[in-house]
């Protein structure tokens, strides 16, 4: 390992994630003190807390305050999803990226995304829609919600930047959300966006996130026809 690979707690997530997997640490049976850990990784005793406690999380681990830890009898199988800066996601693919902005506005939320947000009052937050681009042709249509009452920065964002959701990712800490999966039939101002048929077959994905108990952004994502998600467990 190099001195940075030491010293970072996903390291040492995929280390343990190895020994479990390769049965060296067997269902059930009792991890080594973190402590130990932090000498064999060579890293401080808080990163190996910080990578057993996400392992934990994701049910591989059972954690018991003075009983130590132990390998899942039955560990749970967990898909993980990021929120991925769809720049990168397109660069990634070896394809150009673009966006435009259709609409920035202030506007009074419908009340389904008043509730996802948990908004009290009907007042007006910032409301965007966004179309983003590989190699010039649609990719993703993204209509976003912002309670730039938990975000007040957000209003003077300069999207000429960044992109809206770019923006949230790198400036805007989160620490949970939900996901919604769907398909829909694009309809005939969808088909227009995206450039394929009335009725042919969309992805859709809806996200909200927070960030200390507040609600950040309600987005819906619709995906050009033939689009594929990717995640592990």
């Amino acid at each position: 390992m190099t001195e940075d690979e030491r010293k970072s707690w996903l390291t040492v997530q995929d280390e343990v994630r190895r020994l479990i997997r390769q049965r060296d640490w067997k269902p059930g049976e009792l991890i080594p003190h973190e402590a130990d850990l932090a000498r064999e990784f060579g890293c401080a005793r808080a990163t190996v807390n910080r990578a057993l406690r996400g392992l934990a999380d994701a049910g591989l681990l059972e954690r018991r305050r003075k009983a130590g830890t132990r390998v899942a009898l039955n560990p749970v199988r967990r898909a993980e999803f990021s929120i991925p800066i769809i720049r990168e996601e397109i660069e990634g693919k070896g394809q150009r990226f673009g966006y435009r902005i259709f609409l920035r506005e202030m506007r009074v939320p419908p009340p389904d995304v008043q509730a996802r947000l948990q908004l009290n009052v009907a007042q007006p937050i910032l409301y965007l829609k966004t179309l983003y681009t590989a190699d010039s042709r649609p990719y993703v249509f993204e209509e976003r919600w912002i309670n730039s009452i938990a975000v007040p920065d957000v209003l003077d964002a300069d999207f000429e930047v960044l992109s809206p959701n770019e923006w949230l990712v790198r400036e805007v800490a989160f620490d949970g959300g939900d996901f919604t999966f769907s398909g829909v039939a694009a309809t005939a101002e969808e088909a227009a966006i995206l450039t394929c048929r009335v009725g042919e077959g969309l992805l859709v994905l809806e996200r909200t996130t927070r960030h200390g108990g507040l609600m950040i952004t309600y987005v819906r994502l619709l995906f050009h026809p033939g689009y594929q998600i990717h995640t592990r467990c």
